[in-house]
């Protein structure tokens, strides 16, 4: 098979410290990406020269704290940037997508009135359900929740659609599962949410790695993501549409603003972990041959990487395919349009908790388990064996890699 080589994968791998490393003698492996990426030197410089030399807070009259104000900002137009929001002043930090979830959940239901309705999904990373669930507990207003397609290992678009009535007050909803790789049509759901007045929320975690945001034309309400997942530092980031932000009614402490993103930042950002966001997207603007503003490379950019790991889906996909006794749920098409680099197995007399822990004695990572995505697991029918193997690539994964993924899947046979 042809490989689509456009990317220069070697200069891609020599930003990444990790790669190079060897444990136990032995060279290291790493497709479990979808749990948090490997870093690359620039984000760990940016995090390391902002503390080591600018650590301050917000509002002093010195260098150090002039420059803490201009990296905040610098940070909120990043975000406009990757989301492609109207404005920087839509874009809300936090410690992680689940947190801001949570607290944002808190604000968005507090005009919840009992009957109301909410609509989640089977296909959802649970830290956008779960939210949802007690916010409508603490309403009175019912939950439910739209069914898969086990042949796609996607979301049932219709059954959503189906679910939404005149009393939804809000549909959450993942732009591609954390689990089986499948991207999500939202645009459709987000029309006839909108027709009877409901808000839409949106988890983009598992796909920002991969494909560009779009929220101008999504015309979504939220949107969240969280910057360990595309080769950034542990932090969580939001969009939120203008008509909301200074609408919504926070829970917030003296110290927050009253005004702007800052109503829903409670206490101290994470300064450093801003710097290192800011690397990590300029890093994914790199790869392209865009000249125009941030926005204009990232698309660039991200056309590259995506036809880098569309290409490494059919490597892979070809070469599970010549394996018996493996089963792949979800699309089993490479088309960056369908699915991101990221597929759910099983081996056949294997449970998933043992395929992981032999490869791991290899220096191959990938993940076991049902990766917070419950029914998912249980409509794929996989819950009593322990869930799926999960393997995910990034666009510093190599076709050798998958080479040596092969040979040792092919061992257990």
């Amino acid at each position: 098979m042809k490989h689509n080589q456009d990317l220069d994968i070697e200069l891609v791998r020599s930003q990444f410290p990790a790669l190079h490393q060897r444990y136990k003698e032995k060279p290291v492996v790493f497709f479990d990406g979808p749990g948090g990426s490997q870093v690359p030197q620039s984000v760990l410089n940016a995090m390391s020269e902002y503390l080591g030399q600018f650590n301050s807070n917000l509002g002093g009259h010195f260098f150090s704290s002039e420059k803490t104000v201009a990296q905040v900002e610098q940070a909120r137009e990043c975000a406009r940037a990757l989301f492609n929001a109207s404005s920087a002043e839509s874009i809300v930090f936090g410690a992680n997508m689940t947190s801001l979830t949570l607290s944002l959940s808190r604000s968005i239901s507090r005009d919840w009135l009992p009957g109301d309705e909410v609509v989640v999904t089977g296909l959802d990373h649970y830290a956008n359900v779960s939210s949802w669930v007690e916010a409508a507990k603490d309403r009175e207003a019912k939950v439910y929740q739209a069914r898969i397609d086990p042949v796609t290992g996607g979301l049932d678009v219709d059954h959503t659609i189906d679910l939404i009535g005149k009393k939804t007050k809000l549909v959450a909803l993942t732009l591609a599962s954390n689990t089986t790789g499948t991207l999500v049509d939202a645009k459709p759901i987000i029309e006839a949410a909108h027709k009877v007045g409901a808000k839409v929320y949106l988890d983009a975690v598992h796909l920002m790695p991969h494909q560009l945001i779009d929220v101008e034309s999504l015309e979504c309400d939220f949107a969240v993501c969280s910057a360990y997942k595309f080769f950034g530092p542990h932090l969580g980031i939001a969009y939120i549409a203008p008509q909301w932000l200074q609408t919504l009614e926070p829970y917030k402490v003296l110290p927050a603003a009253n005004i702007g993103p800052g109503r829903f930042e409670t206490g101290t950002l994470n300064f450093e972990a801003l710097a290192g966001f800011c690397a990590a997207v300029d890093y994914l603007a790199g790869w392209g041959t865009g000249k125009g503003d941030l926005r204009d490379r990232l698309v660039s950019s991200y056309q590259q990487i995506g036809r880098y790991e569309e290409s490494l889906s059919a490597y892979f996909l070809q070469q599970i395919a010549s394996i018996s006794g493996v089963t792949v749920y979800g699309h089993y098409q490479a088309d960056t349009g369908l699915r991101t680099p990221t597929f759910a197995i099983n081996i056949d007399n294997y449970l998933p908790q043992d395929v992981a822990k032999m490869l791991g004695e290899q220096n191959i990572c990938v993940w076991s388990g049902y990766f917070y995505a419950p029914e998912l697991i249980k409509q794929l029918g996989t819950k009593e064996r322990g869930g799926v193997v999960r393997i995910g690539m990034m666009h510093y994964n190599t076709f050798e890699e998958i080479d040596k993924l092969k040979r040792a899947i092919e061992a257990l046979q």
